[in-house]
């Protein structure tokens, strides 16, 4: 480039010293009709020559063209992904940070290596404190939540626990010692919210298989939705103060709300689920195919609580769940196809499941079997294996009781 750049400074120059008339480019020729004849005989010999080649060759020429489409259009993807997600991820942070980040996020997503990776991160967030970057920036607490994301993926929970407890701890020291001074009330906001994020996820991680801290996950979840309930509560009652900002979307309060309910419906305490997953639910638009599936799963926590002995029907929660499966149902037929996600048909054949196992519940076995089916039907639409599977055992169990006849 500064080849180019130069000879064209070099032309430049040599042009203002010195312009040869425009004789001594194009000599005067008594008549120009013949070179206007050898250009348009050049431009039909080269269109020509383009056809016999083609008709000489066709398949050649038409790999030879595609090859060299593909090749321009993959560079021009080459340098938009280079500009967007290699330089402008990375534009928040200084260069010597920056340069750290990449390398480590390589040794993450591309090359995984966990060793070259940490010390990469390590260096990153040392770089970063030298620099005098802000330790609770919303770029240096998602470096230190993406360290324990590395520690998740390599499947070392225990560590990946005690990074966010870490992070978590820290947050939650900030806000107490200053995120009651005058000035910093945007930024409590995002310390704030940031803690209940982590809360969230380090429930998730107390509750995984390998790690089997049920207890401590309670509280972590717990916590992080009594903060949103108490936070939001303040900014009614005292109003929003100047320069807070906004607090949590609905999306990420009804998520919140969502991850205890799960964390109650795993312990089989269904009767503390529901109304999560119906408070959840207020938080998310009908357009969404999520609201789907928050209905299914209030409709199994309120079917799960149906007692064995017989209630009056003011007290038999299956009227009810068997109403939220029917909506669930009426809510995706309402989304429109291209807004309908692998998500809303999974829904549609777990609330259809849903409704199979409460008719089996009331004795009316033909209509169990006829859901069972259709909810088979839907799932194996939808490639939902597990759905395919549990309404095919479904079917079975009502064979063997005697409810599989057509009918």
């Amino acid at each position: 480039m500064f080849a180019r750049t130069f000879l064209r400074t070099s032309r430049t120059r040599a042009t203002a010293q010195y312009r040869p008339p425009i004789s001594h480019i194009f000599p005067p020729t008594p008549n120009a009709a013949p070179c206007q004849r050898w250009h348009k005989a050049r431009q039909y010999t080269t269109r020509e020559a383009a056809r016999q080649l083609f008709n000489k060759h066709p398949y050649s020429v038409s790999l030879a063209a595609f090859c060299i489409l593909s090749s321009a259009g993959f560079l021009v993807y080459a340098n938009y992904y280079y500009q967007t997600y290699i330089i402008g991820v990375f534009q928040p942070f200084p260069e010597p940070v920056a340069k750290s980040l990449r390398r480590a996020l390589y040794y993450t997503n591309i090359s995984l290596s966990p060793k070259d990776a940490l010390k990469y991160y390590k260096q990153a967030l040392a770089t970063a404190d030298e620099l005098g970057m802000d330790p609770f920036s919303d770029e240096i607490l998602g470096v230190k939540i993406q360290v324990a994301a590395l520690m998740e993926k390599i499947q070392q929970y225990e560590k990946a626990i005690e990074v966010l407890e870490i992070v978590r701890g820290d947050c939650l020291k900030w806000i107490e010692v200053l995120g009651g001074r005058p000035g910093n009330e945007g930024k409590r906001t995002k310390v704030l919210g940031k803690a209940v994020g982590i809360s969230v996820k380090l429930g998730d991680l107390y509750a995984n298989y390998y790690v089997q801290d049920k207890e401590t996950a309670e509280e972590r979840l717990v916590w992080a939705v009594e903060t949103v309930l108490k936070e939001k509560k303040r900014r009614e009652e005292e109003g929003v103060k100047e320069g807070e900002g906004n607090w949590m979307t609905d999306e990420e309060f009804g998520g919140a709300l969502e991850a205890l309910a799960h964390h109650y419906e795993e312990k089989n305490l269904h009767y503390l689920a529901a109304p999560l997953f119906l408070q959840s639910l207020a938080f998310t638009p009908t357009t969404n195919c999520h609201a789907v599936t928050l209905m299914t799963n209030l409709s199994a926590s309120l079917a799960q609580q149906h007692p064995q002995n017989p209630q009056p029907p003011s007290l038999d929660p299956l009227p009810t769940a068997k109403s939220w499966s029917l909506t669930a149902l009426q809510t995706a037929s309402k989304i429109p196809p291209d807004a309908r996600s692998d998500e809303c048909h999974q829904g549609c054949a777990v609330a259809t499941y849903n409704l199979g196992e409460i008719a089996e519940r009331s004795g009316d076995l033909q209509e169990a079997r006829r859901r069972y089916v259709e909810a088979g039907r839907l799932a194996g639409e939808a490639g939902f294996q597990e759905g395919v599977e549990r309404a095919r055992k479904a079917v079975g169990r009502l064979a063997g009781a005697g409810g599989g006849k057509n009918g």
